[in-house]
């Protein structure tokens, strides 16, 4: 999952960034909403998580952009105003939730994987193909009744290759969806991570490489 998160106060957002980043999901921050402005309109993400107090650029006028682009971004705003009034403002602005400061870490990312649901289309609670089943929930993977250890980026190229339900998934997609905007685009990693998952998931093979177009799941192999 691709997440922007728009949060002017530096420490607070570098260190949900680091949580977020832990839970398996791809992080982009700004730190004035100019810039996350700037950031949403070149990038697809999954959700938006956007502090309303902004400088540059308010909260509020960020979201009324989002709002009239079209996009199927979710957006969570942010507040340190928890009353209801300001609730209503802003889920009237356009937002999918709110969440109030102070927060727990724990309710931000069940909020954020929820919202995350909700920005892609529907999909089975356990994905599976062949003898191979991931579980997003519970992020367990198992190949034949045996539990595969992936790491949080192997498990997210697999679990989007399993979305794809056989179709062709491209380098940059991976890029996109699983890294986060300090990927380099020409480094090796999408291939790396790829060739590494192949190895823990054992024989036979079950990810395919189509050439010059990116990977796909075999749900047959032979």
């Amino acid at each position: 999952m691709r997440v922007l998160l728009v949060e002017d106060e530096k420490q607070l957002a570098d260190t949900l960034a680091r949580g977020l980043r832990r839970e398996g999901m791809a992080v982009d921050v700004a730190y004035d909403g100019v810039e996350g402005h700037e950031k949403w309109s070149y990038t697809n993400y999954d959700v938006v998580v956007l502090d309303r107090d902004l400088p540059g650029m308010s909260g509020d006028e960020v979201m009324r952009q989002l709002a009239g682009s079209g996009t199927l971004t979710r957006v969570l705003m942010l507040t340190a105003s928890g009353t209801v009034r300001d609730r209503v403002d802003g889920l009237s602005l356009g937002a999918d939730d709110y969440l109030s400061k102070p927060f727990a870490f724990a309710e931000l990312v069940a909020r954020i994987r929820a919202l995350g649901r909700r920005a892609t289309p529907a999909a089975p609670p356990v994905l599976a193909a062949g003898d191979l089943v991931l579980d997003p929930a519970r992020r367990v993977v198992q190949r034949a009744n045996t539990p595969v250890d992936l790491t949080r980026k192997e498990f997210g190229v697999l679990e989007m290759l399993l979305r794809a339900k056989g179709g062709v998934v491209s380098s940059e997609e991976l890029l996109e969806k699983v890294w986060d905007e300090h990927a380099d685009p020409f480094t090796t990693t999408v291939r790396v991570t790829i060739m590494t998952m192949r190895r823990k998931l054992g024989e036979p093979a079950i990810v395919d490489t189509v050439v010059g177009s990116g990977y796909r799941i075999v749900a047959d192999p032979v």
